[in-house]
């Protein structure tokens, strides 16, 4: 009968009084026996083993004998205050996936990550995560590297003390590569120009650039309302010019690659920084560069859909020009420009007597340096503090510049005298002779292509004035 002194399940209650009516079937010889090994579901070593268990000590000789036996996997008593400790005292902070993969790197202990899932939310260390939402579908990713890159700041505590900064992340929608990570005061049209002049510079020109409707990215004329694509902002100004597309977001659901990579950011980082000893927003920039990004791409990166990329080299030498706060000023009647509460000399250019009334494009650099341009031509550049540089770049047209700069003579060809009275005394332009009328007349071997000036095609012929009589 069964063991009083055992108290069993009520789904073990179940299977005993099922296994049970199959041997008595079989003993009864209503069924054989591999009839009935079949029909619970076990070989006929097992069936034989129960029938013995059966006539020697009845219904109880069915239970399952492993129950109330510890298992021989279990983990060692020390080995689990180990974990705990570890996890009390050095890596309190650290979610579970990381603190696995720290347990694993820098203490070469070998657990599954469930076990030490509920090993932390037994011991009450770790709070048990509530139920998931709904099923939402995922976003294909793109084939390749370069089609689309994504954007956008985190404002977290990242030092782990009452600091709040804001992480500026762009990372790639094939790979989720990242291509610039930095800590900034605030998420801002420089801040985020920095950014994205770095990508262009480093990895070349994308084809589209995902982000959320910030100010900065996209004008709105209301909240909540689409944005208004003909009102460029400054960004938006200077990947039009590059070619690149801009994509508007209008839930944090739609960016849930980018949100959930600064879930993996905001679980991370902060730790990462407290164990290195980092406190600086400079320090942990250098960290963020030198070390943590490369790190986070070999872990979280994925290889792409497709081979080859999207990316492609820039030809523009001005990105400092494209990536700048760019205004259009009119210059004043004494060749200044004004900004805010600062005042701009345009000093006096070659190819104009002045620029007074002209409108001129105002390009305020990330590094706070100006350059002033009118057309193509830079007519003025100051450093950050205001001072006039001087490096021979003012005045020449667009890229590669020239316009404003004098023409050298070719050779051979003499340059026009500033006044006739050079002519007289043969500097600079030959003269034959002189005859006895006071005319001038040129030797019958001498050269004619040596007679033409630079500019207009003169002769010495031509130049030539009659002597001057007692009366004049």
């Amino acid at each position: 009968m069964v063991d009083q002194a055992r108290q069993y399940s009520a789904a073990e209650m179940e299977r005993m009084m099922r296994v049970q009516d199959v041997l008595l079937k079989a003993m009864a010889k209503k069924i054989t026996w591999w009839a009935a090994a079949e029909i619970i579901g076990v070989t006929d070593r097992t069936m034989r083993r129960w029938r013995e268990r059966l006539e020697k000590h009845g219904y109880s000789g069915l239970a399952d004998r492993r129950k109330g036996k510890p298992s021989g996997k279990r983990v060692p008593l020390a080995m689990v205050e180990e974990v705990l400790r570890l996890y009390k005292e050095t890596y309190f902070d650290l979610n579970i996936r990381h603190f696995h993969e720290k347990l694993k790197e820098e203490h070469q202990i070998e657990l599954s990550y469930t076990w030490v899932q509920k090993a932390l939310q037994g011991a009450g260390l770790v709070a048990k995560r509530r139920k998931r939402g709904p099923h939402r579908r995922r976003r294909p990713r793109r084939p390749l590297p370069g089609m689309l890159l994504h954007i956008d700041g985190s404002k977290h505590q990242w030092f782990s003390d009452d600091r709040w900064y804001d992480l500026i992340v762009i990372l790639d929608d094939a790979t989720t590569e990242i291509y610039y990570s930095q800590l900034v005061e605030e998420e801002s049209t420089r801040t985020v120009m920095a950014g994205l002049h770095e990508v262009v510079d480093s990895k070349g020109l994308f084809c589209s650039l995902y982000s959320d409707r910030g100010s900065h990215f996209f004008t709105t004329r209301k909240e909540g309302e689409k944005v208004d694509k003909h009102r460029l902002t400054q960004v938006g100004r200077a990947l039009k010019e590059l070619g690149v597309q801009m994509i508007a977001a209008y839930s944090p659901q739609a960016r849930g690659r980018s949100e959930r990579n600064f879930g993996t950011w905001q679980g991370r980082l902060p730790q990462e920084l407290r164990l290195a000893g980092i406190t600086g927003v400079e320090a942990a920039n250098r960290f963020l560069r030198e070390k943590y990004i490369g790190e986070f791409n070999s872990k979280f990166s994925v290889p792409a859909a497709e081979k080859g990329t999207a990316f492609r080299k820039t030809g523009r030498t001005d990105l400092e020009l494209v990536f700048s706060v760019t205004s259009e000023r009119v210059v004043a009647k004494d060749n200044t420009v004004s900004s805010g509460n600062r005042v701009w000399q345009i000093d006096k250019t070659r190819f104009r007597y002045s620029l007074a009334g002209c409108t001129v494009a105002m390009h305020e650099h990330l590094d706070g340096k100006v350059t002033i341009r009118y057309g193509p031509h830079v007519v003025a550049r100051f450093d950050k503090n205001g001072e006039k540089i001087r490096d021979g770049s003012e005045e020449r047209g667009g890229k590669g510049g020239g316009h404003g700069r004098r023409r050298k003579p070719k050779a051979g060809f003499p340059r026009l005298p500033h006044s006739l009275g050079n002519l007289a005394e043969g500097a600079r332009f030959p003269l034959s002779h002189r005859d006895d009328n006071g005319g001038c007349h040129r030797d019958e071997n001498e050269d004619k292509s040596q007679t033409k000036t630079q500019g207009g095609g003169l002769t010495a012929a031509s130049l030539c004035f009659t002597k001057r009589t007692d009366h004049v």
